[in-house]
C-alpha cells in the first residue's frame, strides 16, 4: 500500500510560518497607499486590526477577514480544519459572531490529488459547522504548495464592536492559548514531534476564539487581538502602538504547549522568529535566547490577547474558562515614557 504523502512537506513554511515580515509588509502598505476614506469603513488596515469593519448604518457592523497558508499537518482534515479556525479567529478578535466563510484553495494538482484536497475542504467544513456557520462556496488555483484558508463574513453591534488600537493605561493583558505552536509545527515538519504533543498542538489550534464573541458585552474590555505569524510581542506591539502605551509582560506567567523546551534544544526553530524579530526587536528589551525564541514564535491560530481593567479581571476569566481557552494575566500596560515600548520581566 502506497504511503500517503505527508504535506507539510509541501511547503515552505507551516502554518502562520509562512506569512510576510512584519517590516516587508509594512514596505508593501507604505507603497500600495492609503485607504480611500471611505466614511462607512470604521475599521481598515491603519492599526493592522483583525478585519475590517463597515458600518451598515443601522446599529449593526458588517466584518470581513482572509487568512490562508500553507500547511502545519500532514493529515488533510487537519489542515483543514485549523486553518479554518484560524480564519474564523479574526472575527472574534472583533467581538464578532460570523455568519458564513467561503473556501479559498490552492493545490498542486499534478503532484497531490483530488481527494486529498477534498479531505482538506471537509475539515475546514468541519469546522464552519462547529461555529454554526455555512461554508458558502469559494475558489480554487492550481499552485505550486497548497494553501488553504478561508474568507469570513461576521457582524457585530457597533457599540460592542472590539479592536486593537483601543486599549487604557493599567489594563491587564490576558492571553486564552499557550504560546509554541511554531516551535511544534517545526518539529514536526522536521519528523520529530512526539505523537502525544501533536495532539496538544492540534487540539490548541482548533480550538475556536468564540470567548470574543462575549468580550464586547464586558465594558472594562477595552482592546483584543489574536495572535498570529508575527507572534506574541509582534501582536502586542501593534496594539500598543494603536494605543500609544507601552508594555510589562511576566514572562514566567506565559503558558507554553509541551514540550517546547525540549524541540527547541533540538534546533526547532521557525525561520519566522528571525524575521519577526529583526522587524520589531528594536522596540522590546534585551531578551535571553529562549525568550526571546518563544516569544516571537510565529503562531497560527493562536489565542486572543485582551486588553481589560483590573475590575473586569475576573468576568474575562469566566468568558474565557467558559468558552474552553482559559485566560492567563500576563501583564499590564502603561503610560509610554521612553525606553523600550515593551519591557519582559524573568
Amino acid at each position: 500500500m502506497e504511503e500517503a504523502p505527508r504535506l507539510t512537506q509541501f511547503s515552505h513554511g507551516a502554518g502562520c510560518g509562512c506569512k510576510i515580515a512584519p517590516a516587508v509588509l509594512d514596505s508593501i502598505l507604505a507603497a500600495a497607499g492609503g485607504g480611500d476614506g471611505h466614511p462607512a469603513l470604521l475599521v481598515g488596515n491603519d492599526t493592522r486590526d483583525d478585519a475590517a469593519a463597515y458600518d451598515l448604518g443601522d446599529g449593526q457592523v458588517l466584518l470581513s477577514t482572509a487568512d490562508f497558508f500553507t500547511p502545519i499537518a500532514d493529515d488533510p482534515f487537519d489542515f483543514g480544519a485549523i486553518a479554518a479556525a484560524n480564519a474564523l479567529s479574526d472575527i472574534y478578535a472583533m467581538g464578532g459572531e460570523p455568519l458564513m466563510a467561503i473556501a479559498l484553495l490552492g493545490w498542486p494538482t499534478a503532484r497531490l490529488s483530488a481527494e486529498l484536497a477534498g479531505r482538506v475542504v471537509a475539515g475546514g467544513r468541519s469546522i464552519c459547522r462547529e461555529a454554526g456557520i455555512p461554508l458558502a462556496g469559494g475558489h480554487s488555483i492550481d499552485a505550486p504548495e497548497p494553501i488553504f484558508g478561508l474568507a469570513v463574513t461576521g457582524r457585530v453591534a457597533r457599540e460592542r464592536l472590539l479592536r486593537n488600537s483601543t486599549a487604557r493605561a493599567g489594563d491587564l493583558l490576558f492571553l486564552t492559548k499557550p504560546l509554541g505552536a511554531g516551535i511544534l509545527s517545526t518539529a514536526l515538519k522536521r519528523g520529530l514531534l512526539a505523537a502525544e504533543h501533536w495532539q496538544a498542538l492540534r487540539d490548541s489550534l482548533c480550538r475556536l476564539n468564540r470567548a470574543g464573541a462575549r468580550l464586547g458585552d464586558v465594558a472594562g474590555v477595552h482592546a483584543v487581538t489574536d495572535v498570529t505569524g508575527f507572534g506574541l510581542l509582534g501582536h502586542l506591539l501593534e496594539l500598543c502602538r494603536g494605543s500609544g502605551l507601552a508594555a510589562e509582560v511576566d514572562w514566567p506567567a506565559i503558558p507554553l504547549l509541551p514540550g517546547v523546551d525540549q524541540y527547541l534544544a533540538a534546533g526547532a526553530v521557525p525561520g519566522g522568529c528571525e524575521r519577526n524579530w529583526a522587524s520589531y526587536g528594536g522596540e522590546v528589551d534585551s531578551l535571553e535566547e529562549r525568550v526571546r525564541l518563544v516569544l516571537c514564535d510565529p503562531q497560527t491560530s493562536g489565542g486572543l490577547l485582551i486588553a481589560a481593567a483590573p475590575e473586569a479581571a475576573s468576568r474575562v476569566e469566566e468568558i474565557a474558562a467558559a468558552a474552553g481557552t482559559p485566560a492567563a494575566r500576563i501583564g499590564r500596560l502603561e503610560v509610554l515614557s521612553g525606553g523600550p515600548r515593551v519591557r519582559v520581566r524573568p
